[in-house]
């Protein structure tokens, strides 16, 4: 049998079958014509270029025919391979944004679509690296989420975004100038001007001739000649005379007839009213709660959102404004039940298809929302540091560091968006992380409506307004009248079965106050230790007692709460190792029944079957199960995370009767017992031991009360030692909670952000923070009056300053300056010693107020207030001779003369002579004289104030009455340029540099105005007048504008300094553009100028992935410690350079000017757990690390999660330079962190 093979066929070629491709025009249509060869095209050109596949060509030239390649031929190394030229591929270019949409055109009841119309598009040529409009096209998908650090964020609500009119305008405006209109008439260096404009004057009556118009061209401000005709016509001086005030000085000479006309007419108009204060803008509406809305479920028929109770009103009316798609404020108190308003944000953004943010201060509170809301609504997402579940669900939860990175990065997520929830907002006093909140509530673009939630605060309508103005938008603002589960306070003194009964009602439900229950707190303590004193003499108890105590304390405390069935029971205490050391003193106490231990274990068990085997004999989680089995639990920062949760879970279940935990139980937490503890009054505060604020003590007593099970909360203060003071108990109770104030501050992340993106500016920023925003409220106000000034100052007549007049601006201003500069040195000689000593009763002053001016007095009398002293004076006046209020007293001089600017002009009397008795303040006394008089003090306050009274009112003066007026009018008269003086410098011992210098200045300021010329000028009245009123109004304006200029901002220095530490690092250039290394800090989370000069140093790129995690976790380490001697050589050089960067760059920030010192700046490095974390990443088990340090393995935990969050960023950064071996380093480094029982996933994400 014949084998038959197969034949195996190449493949044909296309072009070699017997067609030919043609191609008509642009219109992508083909055509085959049955004549062989290469495609063609009906294109003059033919078809366009297309490049060859560089693999195949590659492969082709160098692969396939290894032979010709020149490796060893010596004749073919310097042979050259000639390109070949292609002159079409200069033609591909980027496809150009579609100039053009089509636009549906549907019928207006129908919506039928009747035909397409072609629209032209605006912003086609937007990006996310040159806008900050929203109508740029988004990013690629793989940035949509986290943005990118070179991407610019959108749009701040509530600033003004310029549209693209309006920047095509102001280009077009620096481009053309307009030579009619916009040259300048008023040349450098001169005053006044030339107005080009034509005159529009009034026309005259028919067969009138308007006098001020003849006589318009010609100069009639000149000599003595015109000025006395002038006055000789019969006319203007009868004129004149009847325009002068009745008490007016000489009649001042007019220079022209115009000044008669103007004249009679000023005195003809009415006197100016007032202007009316503009309408205060209200941003902060106040929402009423106390009455009952009616008419819910008539408004809102289908809720997008439906509880299984009713909720109460205040939810009710924040759900109405919600539906409203309005921004509200809702301050409530513990347990109220705040989250109603969040869970139907996130409902209502559900069904209206858009995304939700809900942000927390706190990672654990983030994990519980996420597990609460998941259950609730599903499209649940959660954004922490190193967790990210679900970012394309509709409600993404996070912190509100996440939240502030995405709006700087310009991340997409923000387009979707309509609510931001912001819970526990008055973490906003946090004075490390409040500036956060600031930052994303002045970031945050408009489209977005705004959530607050927050305890009950006393200034919630002034913060409420601040993000009112912010935005430009109300603020609604929510509270409640009073906690759902009213609050009973106790103190508690017993320490043995004996006296567990000892429980004293100090502070009812009803908010009243018992004196009669801490009295008897006070008797039962002082009882027993008169007890203790017999027994064991007169040495009295510790304050706070040992372990041994605390254990008697709790244990009759605990029975005595059990016996009333007041159990779940959290016990806050102010120290990790005594929340410890109590649990541990209870090993006698089990308050769990045999079913409750099942369940317990049974949960246990599943909880930690997740750890390795090691971690689960781990000391912390072996002595943690068995507190739980009896029913107690520990929660503090230094616990395993994983146990937190557990004991989160099982004290929420109501297994946990016992709780020992720290104040971060209380921020957020929801989890309410039926009895709060607190084991003292005073906390450390990182600086010192203090009292509870009243604002920390309702929010840890707010956990008492469980809505629905219980009455009434019992809140128990223990009385270990001698009962607290009444006046503190009753502040730290009854006291107002703290306020909102703000902590914002200037970091060089937000300064780099800001300055990257041209159109914002670092001052916005600023102008709009919570801290300018009492002095910044009164803007527009401030806009108004500097308009309505502005309009008045172009009203005014300019004063002639011709001929003897010339030096009369420098008159004035040498006035005012002298003025000033008396006023300084007199308040420095009121804030001396010596200058106080001398205002002894008996010395004669000058006294200078509304009432008197430069009048003699006599001290009679020195007493002191809380803010300053104040002297009782017999003063000299004017005797009344009428009721006329005109008539009373002396007036200032309205024109002042070189003698009333020169000395103290001292007043006078022009008639009988009368005195009168005055409290004078420091700044009231203008001169203390060398005299002193023997005066009576008493007598004479005793006199006076007996002749007020109507019965003795016509009774002459005393004696001594009379004696120190006589005395005082004899000195007035001898010294009419005012007496001598004490000599601050001489007399008075000042030798502060401002007051010698003040001196020797107003001497000069004295000689000056003495040689000056215009008051001699008969027209020196009439214009100084109209020259002060001009400069007043200039002056104040010259306030408006400094009130809203940047240059009033309080940070501006600082901004200036951290700007030129840039600039000196190099991040910025002198125009202020980042540059890369700026760029690359941008990126950073935390250490932005340290991180970044270590990786443009080099000084990570030599050293092991777990060698430089060893390193960066100084950073972030929060217990300070030593890094030991047992560190390889590799990591001591490496923490000696990191501090010596460090070092530099605080000395650096010295040089520039800011005040933290080079040591404060490197002591924020903490090297204590560096072999820690360089065992831990080199693989030892976490069992192991515990006798490295005896640091809590909670803060190690948290270290070590904060460590491989900055290895990312770090990773990221080196991508961005271009490093690509340090960034596989830094992913390596944060692959090794991320092992075992430190990245356990948490049990709320499960």
């Amino acid at each position: 049998m014949m084998e038959t093979e197969r034949l195996v066929l190449p493949t044909p070629d296309p072009l070699d079958l017997p067609l030919r491709a043609l191609e008509l025009g642009c219109t992508g249509r083909w055509e085959l014509l049955n004549v062989p060869g290469a495609p063609e095209s009906t294109l003059p050109h033919g078809l366009p270029p297309c490049a060859p596949d560089l693999q195949q060509e590659a492969e082709q030239l160098f692969l396939s025919s290894p032979a010709w390649l020149p490796l060893h031929g010596v004749e073919h190394s310097a042979r050259k391979w000639q390109r070949k030229m292609d002159p079409w591929s200069l033609l591909a270019a980027l496809g150009a944004p579609v100039p053009s949409d089509l636009q549906a055109q549907r019928h207006p009841t129908t919506g039928q679509i009747l035909g397409y119309k072609e629209v032209l598009l605006e912003n086609t040529n937007l990006s996310a690296t040159t806008s900050l409009s929203l109508r740029r096209p988004p990013g690629p998908a793989s940035q949509s989420l986290w943005g990118n650090p070179t991407q610019y964020p959108f749009w701040p609500g509530g600033m003004d975004e310029p549209s693209i009119t309006d920047l095509s305008t102001r280009e077009e405006a620096e481009e053309e100038i307009d030579f009619e209109k916009d040259l300048l008439t008023v040349p450098p260096g001169f005053k006044k001007g030339v107005d080009f404009a034509p005159k529009d004057h009034s026309a005259p009556a028919p067969g009138l001739l308007s006098l001020s118009r003849l006589l318009e061209p010609l100069d009639l401000g000149g000599g003595d000649e015109d000025e006395s005709e002038a006055v000789g016509q019969p006319g203007g001086a009868q004129r004149d005379v009847v325009s002068a005030p009745p008490c007016s000085a000489p009649l001042a000479r007019a220079s022209s007839l115009e000044d008669l006309v103007l004249k009679e007419a000023s005195t003809a108009v009415a006197p100016r009213e007032p202007p009316k204060p503009p309408p205060q803008e209200e941003w902060a509406i106040p929402v009423d709660v106390t009455s009952p809305v009616g008419d819910f479920y008539r408004l809102i028929p289908q809720p997008a959102f439906q509880w299984a109770f009713e909720p109460d009103v205040f939810q009710k009316q924040a759900i109405l404004h919600l539906e409203r798609h309005d921004s509200v404020f809702v301050a409530a108190h513990t347990s109220a039940g705040k989250t109603v308003v969040a869970e139907y944000a996130i409902a209502l953004a559900q069904k209206h298809m858009t995304r939700t943010i809900y942000t927390s201060p706190i990672k654990a509170l983030s994990n519980q929302k996420f597990r609460d809301f998941r259950n609730t609504f599903g499209d649940v997402g959660l954004l922490t540091g190193d967790v990210q579940l679900h970012p394309e669900a509709s409600c993404l939860i996070m912190t509100t560091e996440i939240l502030r990175s995405m709006l700087y990065s310009g991340s997409d997520v923000i387009r979707d968006l309509e609510w931001v929830i912001f819970d526990e907002v008055h973490y906003i006093n946090d004075a490390e992380r409040g500036v956060v909140w600031e930052e994303v509530l002045i970031m945050l673009p408009d489209h977005v409506s705004i959530i607050l939630l927050s305890a009950t605060v006393p200034n919630a309508l002034e913060f409420a307004d601040w993000i009112g103005r912010l935005k430009r938008r109300q603020i609604y603002v929510i509270s409640t009248v009073a906690r759902p589960v009213p609050l009973e306070h106790y103190l508690f003194t017993g320490n043995s079965p004996k006296t567990q009964g000892e429980l004293f009602l100090l502070l009812d439900s009803r908010g009243s106050f018992h004196t009669k229950g801490y009295y008897a707190a006070v008797e039962a303590k002082k009882e027993r230790m008169s007890k203790h004193a017999q027994t064991f003499g007169a040495k009295q108890p510790t304050n706070q007692g040992g372990p041994a105590q605390d254990r008697g304390v709790y244990l009759s405390l605990l029975a005595s709460l059990r016996a009333r069935e007041q159990l779940p029971v959290v016990v806050f205490t102010f120290s990790r190792g005594r929340c410890d050391e109590q649990a541990s003193g209870l090993t006698s106490l089990d308050l769990t029944t045999s079913s409750e231990k099942s369940e317990i274990h049974l949960f246990l068990q599943r909880c930690l079957a997740r750890l390795r085997g090691s971690d689960r004999q781990l000391p912390q989680v072996l002595h943690m199960s068995e507190l739980l089995h009896r029913g107690l639990g520990v929660h503090h920062s230094g616990i395993l995370p994983i146990l937190k949760e557990i004991v989160e879970m099982l004290f929420s279940r109501g297994l946990v009767k016992v709780l020992f935990a720290t104040e971060t139980f209380a921020m957020g937490v929801n989890m309410p017992a039926r009895t709060v503890v607190f084991d003292s009054m005073r906390k450390h505060d990182g600086s010192t031991f203090r009292d509870l604020l009243p604002g920390e003590y309702v929010q840890m007593a707010g956990r008492a009360g469980r809505r629905g099970l219980d009455p009434t909360g019992t809140v128990i203060l223990l009385c270990k030692g001698r009962v607290p003071e009444m006046a503190d108990l009753h502040r730290m109770m009854m006291g107002k909670p703290s306020q909102l104030q703000s902590q914002f501050r200037l970091t060089y992340t937000m300064i780099l952000n800001l300055l990257r993106v041209d159109a914002l500016r670092v001052e916005d920023m600023m102008k709009r923070s919570f801290s300018e925003f009492p002095s910044r409220k009164d803007s527009k106000a401030h806009e108004q009056a500097l308009a309505e000034l502005t309009k008045r100052l172009g009203a005014l007549e300019e004063p002639d300053v011709t001929g003897q007049l010339v030096d009369l601006p420098e008159y004035y201003s040498w006035g005012e300056e002298l003025t000033e500069t008396r006023s300084l040195i007199q308040r420095r000689i009121m804030e001396s010693v010596n200058g106080l000593k001398s205002l002894s009763v008996g010395r004669v002053v000058v006294v200078k107020s509304r009432e008197h001016h430069n009048a003699l007095g006599v001290i009679l009398q020195v007493s002191s207030t809380s803010t300053s002293r104040v002297f009782t004076t017999l003063v000299l006046c004017d005797k009344p001779m009428s009721e006329d209020p005109q008539q009373k007293g002396p007036a200032s001089p309205d024109v002042p003369y070189p003698d009333d600017l020169v000395g103290f002009k001292l007043f006078l009397p022009e008639g009988p002579c009368d005195h009168t008795v005055a409290k004078l303040q420091p700044g009231d006394v203008a001169a203390i004289t060398t005299k002193v008089l023997r005066v009576n003090g008493e007598k004479i306050l005793e006199d006076f104030s007996k002749r007020q009274q109507p019965k003795f009112k016509k009774d002459p003066p005393s004696a001594a009455v009379t004696t120190a007026v006589q005395e005082l009018l004899r000195l007035a008269q001898a010294h009419l340029a005012g007496p001598p003086t004490l000599d601050p410098v001489n007399d008075l011992q000042l030798k502060d540099v401002s007051v010698v210098e003040g001196g020797l200045r107003a001497r000069k300021l004295e000689e000056l105005i003495r040689g000056a010329q215009c008051v001699h000028s008969p027209r020196f009245p009439a214009q100084y007048v109209k020259l002060r009123e001009r400069m007043q109004i200039q002056k104040e304006m010259e306030r408006l504008r400094f009130l809203l200029s940047d240059q009033s901002l309080l940070l501006l220095p600082e901004y200036h300094q951290r700007v030129e530490v840039l600039r000196t690092l190099g991040y910025v250039d002198e125009a202020g553009t980042v540059k890369l290394a700026g760029r690359v800090a941008c990126a950073m989370s935390s250490h932005e100028l340290l991180l970044t000069e270590l990786m443009f140093d080099n000084a990570l790129s030599a050293l092991r992935p777990e060698e430089i995690a060893a390193l960066l976790s100084g950073l972030v380490c929060q217990s300070p410690g030593d890094p030991g001697d047992q560190l390889p050589s590799t990591l001591k050089q490496g923490v000696e350079r990191v501090q010596a960067v460090a070092k530099r760059i605080g000395e650096v920030q010295v040089a520039c000017g800011l005040n933290q010192t080079v040591e404060e700046f490197v002591g924020e490095l903490n090297f204590g757990l560096v072999e820690v974390v360089y065992e831990w990443a080199r693989g030892m088990p976490f069992s192991e690390l515990a006798g490295l340090s005896g640091t809590p393995e909670g803060l190690v935990v948290r270290c070590i999660q904060r460590l491989a969050e900055m290895c990312r960023s770090l990773r990221g950064a080196a991508r961005l330079v271009g490093e690509p071996v340090l960034g596989a380093k830094m992913e390596t480094a944060a692959t090794l962190l991320r092992r075992d029982i430190v990245f356990a996933a948490s049990l709320y994400t499960q």
